[in-house]
Parts: structure tokens; sequence; C-alpha cells
């Protein structure tokens, strides 16, 4: 019995590796997730049955209106911060939310109910390698993610403000 859990989020990776989930995935889940975080009032999203979760509301970097995302993402509890992965599903183009967080780097997250303000900076050089590195220890299907788009997947550390 041991190995159930281990399998189920084996094959949860292996799926989420595929071009098949990268097509399907971006229409599906956040708005699954949107609808949980509603309904939870903000307690929880579906996906993180597999991966914690943040509701990002950040300042759109050209209507300068709140946009609210449902994101994965790494908490970094020794450091009380949250790392973001723009990965897209491995889909060419960055997600519009990482423009949005470069043009205006403070935002809010939801995290298990709470709604906390949150600073965004894009991690560089030997920092985001570190980063990475992690995030591909963290969730595996990062690596097919990035062998598929030729941009480099940009990372955001979240700090509270």
């Amino acid at each position: 019995m041991a190995r159930g859990p281990k399998l189920g989020v084996g094959l949860v990776q292996k799926v989420s590796s595929t071009r098949t989930f990268a097509r399907i995935a971006p229409h599906v889940i956040p708005a699954l997730d949107k609808a949980v975080h509603r309904l939870s009032r903000g307690k929880t999203l579906l996906s993180t049955r597999m991966l914690p979760g943040v509701v990002l509301t950040a300042t759109g970097a050209r209507s300068g209106q709140k946009r609210t995302t449902p994101l994965a993402c790494m908490p970094e509890p020794e450091r009380g911060t949250w790392l973001l992965i723009g990965s897209n599903f491995g889909r060419p183009g960055h997600p519009a939310w990482t423009a949005n967080l470069l043009a205006h780097p403070d935002a809010e997250i939801s995290w298990k109910g709470e709604t906390i303000p949150v600073r965004a900076e894009r991690l560089t050089g030997e920092e985001r390698a570190a980063a990475w590195k992690a995030a591909l220890a963290f969730w595996p299907p990062y690596a097919s993610y990035q062998a598929r788009v030729e941009r480099e997947i940009r990372l955001f550390r979240l700090t509270r403000r």
C-alpha cells in the first residue's frame, strides 16, 4: 500500500509532461482552481492535491487592472518565501502573469486562506540556477517543459511585504 501515493504522483508527473496535457490543462485547471478557491473561501485549490498553490493577484502590465491567477508554487519555508515557475505548461511564450510581475512586482497571494502582500523578484544568474535545480527536484516535469520551449522559463521569488 505504501506505493499507492507515489505511483499516483508519478502518473500525474508523466501525464503532465506530455504535449497533450500542455494543450488542454491551461483551459481546464485554472478554471477549476478558481471555482474551488471561491467555494472554499480562499482556503484551497483543486490542484493542491498534487502541488502547493497560490492565487496570485497582480496588476496587469498593459491594462493596469487587477488580474487573478491560480498557480502552482514551491514554498520555501526556510526563507518564508515562495517560488513561482513561469512554465506555461511547456507551451511557447511566457505566461501573462510573468509580464505583470515584471511591470508591477508588488502583488498579493492567497495562501491557505490568508491574503499576503508580496514583492516578486525575477531570479537570474546563480540564484536562478539554484532555484531551478530545487524546482526540478520538487516537480521533475519542469525539465520536459523547458525542453519543449526555446525561451528560458522565468522564475520569481515572492517575499512578504
